[in-house]
């Protein structure tokens, strides 16, 4: 029989993991965390727990990427996501994750669906200001009220076509400036447990590990088949997203 110790603490690896996997450049694997954590624990505080882990990931997969990334798209997307953290700090009292959740969702699988039906994007668009200061600050609020800023991020960096190991870098290091600077607010709303910090150094060398594995994992994955992936996790993930939104929205 599993006790209620056991199950955190295989939550918790996995969880982990699930965070190195995605700081590696294995596209919206992290983005997992909360939820299996939320099998054992509020989401609020799961949120919470695994920030650290995402900064001290984030240190590793930014070093592994280091030569591996587009200045241009950083220089746009990271000012603008600060833009939208600082919008969910202001608006953290009465904005719900539900609401935040369902309309990510929708988004999400209109991308998919555009790409997929219509052919959109078949060309590779220009890394241009006003999509990306856009998409840009919808990542860093979804990311701060959610952890899930990767939807609104892939709207605008998908349709550039970059190189597969410049995506991943750019993504990985894009992510680390956002939740680095998440650190302040989570910090004063409290969303930050001293407590736990055992639990986050615990956790860590597992998260450590999964970033060298999914920079690996994502080397080997041929191009063609890494972008498939992306918006096939984007789409899996916006559906989940929708349906957690609307079930909590309206009580089903």
């Amino acid at each position: 029989m599993i006790t209620p110790e056991l199950a955190f603490a295989l939550a918790a690896g996995v969880a982990a993991f699930c965070v190195g996997m995605g700081k590696g450049g294995v596209p919206m694997i992290g983005t997992l965390a909360v939820p299996v954590m939320a099998l054992v624990m509020s989401p609020i505080a799961a949120a919470g727990l695994l920030l650290p882990v995402y900064v001290v990931s984030d240190m590793f997969g930014v070093w592994a990427y280091r030569r591996e990334y587009s200045r241009r798209v950083l220089a746009i997307v990271i000012p603008a996501a600060t833009f939208g953290i600082a919008i969910g700090w202001g608006t953290a009292s009465f904005v719900t994750d539900a609401m935040v959740m369902a309309i990510v969702g929708v988004i999400g699988i209109a991308f998919c669906l555009a790409r997929w039906l219509g052919g959109a994007g078949r060309e590779a668009r220009p890394a241009d200001v006003p999509r990306g200061v856009f998409w840009g600050t919808v990542s860093g609020f979804t990311s701060f009220v959610t952890h899930g800023g990767g939807p609104p991020y892939q709207m605008y960096a998908v349709p550039l076509k970059l190189p597969k190991m410049v995506y991943a870098g750019t993504t990985t290091i894009a992510f680390a400036a956002i939740n680095a600077i998440k650190l302040v607010p989570y910090w004063s709303l409290g969303q930050l447990n001293p407590a736990n910090l055992k639990v986050t150094l615990a956790l860590m060398p597992v998260a450590i590990v999964g970033t060298y594995a999914g920079v690996h994992v994502t080397r080997v994955i041929p191009e063609r088949h890494f972008y498939r992936l992306v918006v096939g996790a984007l789409f899996l993930l916006s559906l989940k997203l929708v349906y957690d939104g609307f079930r909590e929205l309206t009580g089903f």
